[in-house]
């Protein structure tokens, strides 16, 4: 099965290569109108660009003080595109259309699908993704089979939505099926409902369901109700050159590998699930983590570390057990050696305060070793490969990764060569020889994983 991001691309290639005389039919269509005034110009004079949109896991939410969250992210990157600032404004998901028709914005951008009667009132962009309305149970319910299975079946969903309009016309085909309609309330609030067992069923597109599992493991993604839909940003009808701006910066973002950094980083290992594993994860996070929650954010604090990650790392490490000991007789918190542990001058291995500082401390290490690498977000997957599987193998892959063209500084290159250190027909042309290289990869991902729900738990729970 293709992953999400595999399906992503594909699609976004043929709308552009394959679809190139329709979107030029689209692009002459509007560039004729000319009945609004020029946005793009107001945009420039300004030297402000408006962002109209939602907040959601999915879309645009704050984390430390800062704004984040993947529609904020390729909005931000259409903002330097026009060499403008980026302003958000977040109405309500029932009062976006209203912002944008009386020009409280200049776009929306919040996982918006193209439909039909959406398509009266607003223009959309080129597509940049595809999505499918899918139905959300808990694990312990059983999932409708089909369409006509929704028979006497209730659903909640938020009033305006994709999903509501779907559910109307199924209504209308002449299921007897009910729904609940909710204003303003986030997709995964709903989810997180379905979760805690207070309602039964609602309705996702399958990248906001994917995202949300991580939050909610109990839940299940259930059959789809409609057809592959694909999501867009959308204009104010007839605002020609601010449509022609925006499917500019889609095919530009798309050509310079922007969109696809940006969906990477958001949706980059969304198939990896286990439920059992993050439905633990979940209730530690509780039970366990409050115990050394002030050590792991001091410490963190001294070496610049983002205290999440380093929850994160623990939990990847020992699963917050201080008395933790591996086969290999690393202990404790952060799973430290002897040598380590002396290096880093801590005599008590299984003492958490003890074990949290020389962990990070190697950690910071280990960091510093790859200062050249000027994008930070990827130095800090190189440095925990290296915590994992250590520094020389980490340079072993870096090297195999330059002889079989990947560029050796990213971690795609990375991810790609350190599992070929457990092959004889490559660790021998290695200086640290053998080392079992899918392990640090499978590591990295799940403290991504872990990460990604430490900090986005309190915006979902937020709402």
């Amino acid at each position: 099965m293709k992953s999400f991001l595999t399906k992503h691309f594909i699609f976004l290639t043929l709308i552009i290569v394959t679809s190139g005389g329709v979107l030029f039919c689209v692009l002459m269509h509007h560039q004729g109108i000319g009945s609004t005034p020029n946005t793009v110009e107001k945009i420039r004079k300004n030297g402000k660009l408006r962002l109209i949109t939602s907040k959601a896991v999915n879309t645009y939410y704050i984390y430390n003080n800062k704004p984040t969250g993947f529609e904020y992210d390729l909005a931000l990157a259409f903002a330097e595109f026009m060499n403008v600032e980026l302003d958000i404004i977040t109405p309500g998901w029932s009062s976006m259309f209203a912002y944008l028709k009386q020009g409280k914005g200049d776009f929306i951008a919040a996982g918006l699908s193209i439909t039909a009667p959406r398509l009266e009132y607003v223009d959309f962009s080129i597509p940049y993704m595809t999505v499918q309305q899918r139905i959300i149970h808990h694990h312990l319910i059983f999932n409708p089979k089909d369409i006509n299975d929704l028979e006497f079946k209730l659903f909640h969903v938020r009033r305006g939505t994709s999903y509501h309009d779907r559910l109307a016309e199924i209504k209308a085909l002449g299921v007897d099926l009910e729904y609940v309609l909710h204003n303003n309330i986030p997709t995964e609030e709903l989810i997180g409902m379905v979760h805690d067992r207070e309602i039964t069923f609602t309705i996702a597109d399958s990248n906001i369901a994917l995202l949300s599992r991580r939050f909610f493991p109990d839940i299940r993604i259930g059959i789809p109700i409609q057809e592959r839909e694909s999501l867009a940003w959308a204009v104010r009808k007839n605002d020609g050159e601010m449509l022609k701006q925006v499917n500019k910066f889609f095919l530009y973002a798309t050509n310079t590998g922007i969109l696809k950094r940006i969906t990477a980083r958001y949706y980059g290992n969304i198939d990896n699930f286990d439920p059992y594993d993050l439905k633990k994860f979940h209730e530690r996070i509780e039970t366990r983590l409050p115990k050394y929650k002030n050590v792991i954010k001091e410490e963190s604090a001294k070496h610049g570390f983002d205290w999440r990650l380093i929850a994160a790392v623990v939990y990847q490490e020992s699963h917050f057990e201080p008395d933790a000991k591996s086969v290999t007789n690393v202990r404790g918190l952060m799973q430290v050696t002897k040598i380590t542990a002396k290096e880093m001058g801590i005599k008590n291995r299984r003492d958490p305060h003890q074990s949290i500082r020389a962990g990070i401390k190697y950690l910071s290490l280990m960091y510093k070793r790859f200062d050249y690498i000027k994008d930070k977000s990827q130095r800090l997957l190189f440095a925990l490969a290296s915590y994992n599987v250590g520094y020389g193998h980490v340079k072993d892959a870096m090297s195999l990764a330059k002889e079989n063209g990947y560029d050796p500084t990213t971690w795609k290159g990375l991810k790609a060569t350190l599992p070929l250190l457990a092959k004889a027909k490559y660790y021998n042309q290695t200086k640290y020889g053998y080392a079992r290289g899918w392990e640090p990869v499978r590591y990295v991902e799940r403290i991504q994983i872990y990460f990604d729900i430490l900090k986005q738990k309190k915006a979902v729970m937020a709402g």
